[in-house]
């Protein structure tokens, strides 16, 4: 969403390093220089590779850039998905074609001007008139989207955390009945969506109802 809108500045801050990782070497002009395929054996190898290099201290250089976009494209329909010990865990994705990008530096100008922090939402520097976007994880069984996972208790924390906020917030999530009750609970005017699946632990595609919360708009 942040990119459609196209603003000169942003700071975009997410829980996963190795996601903002990528990010700001997207900044910088990432260019893939290996060749990337749609391989079983491919896959496991690179994912291992990508373990290892995380282990060794190098989760913010080039290489785990490049590995972590290629295990996203070639994984299990799209998940990103940390064991506890931080190891990346998802399998071959089996998918009939992949488009690989390998030239990422069309990104370095609309990235200009823009933030990537990794960190506790709270730890967020807010202005009174920031426009906050926030997309946390959705509010389903599973959710070690990066080591530390994302449990209700930070469903809650970010709702009470946006509430302080005297800006315009959009905030989004799975239409579970808690989550209604927790963001109209919360002050927020509520709208749902029909919205595709395109990321699952499965292969179920029914249409998913998101809730569409927000606050000072």
């Amino acid at each position: 969403m942040t990119l459609g809108l196209r603003p000169e500045r942003a700071l975009l801050n997410d829980v996963n390093p190795h996601l903002i990782n990528f990010y700001r070497w997207l900044r910088r002009g990432l260019t893939i220089d290996d060749s990337m395929r749609n391989d079983a054996e491919e896959f496991y190898r690179r994912r291992a590779r990508f373990n290892t290099v995380v282990a060794k201290g190098a989760a913010d250089g080039r290489e785990a850039a490049a590995l972590f976009y290629y295990l996203n494209r070639t994984g299990y329909n799209g998940l990103c998905r940390f064991n506890r010990r931080g190891a990346f865990n998802v399998p071959f994705g089996r998918y009939g074609r992949i488009g690989y990008i390998r030239d990422f530096l069309l990104y370095c100008e609309a990235f200009e001007q823009w933030a990537f922090t990794c960190g506790d939402f709270t730890a967020v520097p807010l202005d009174d008139d920031d426009f906050v976007y926030a997309d946390p994880p959705y509010d389903v069984p599973f959710t070690q989207y990066a080591q530390a996972g994302f449990g209700w208790s930070d469903q809650q924390r970010t709702v009470e955390w946006l509430s302080t906020h005297r800006g315009p917030v959009v905030l989004v999530n799975q239409a579970t009945e808690r989550i209604v009750r927790l963001y109209r609970a919360g002050g927020y005017s509520i709208s749902f969506l029909s919205a595709p699946r395109r990321i699952s632990c499965s292969r179920d595609r029914t249409p998913a109802i998101e809730i569409l919360a927000t606050r000072n708009l």
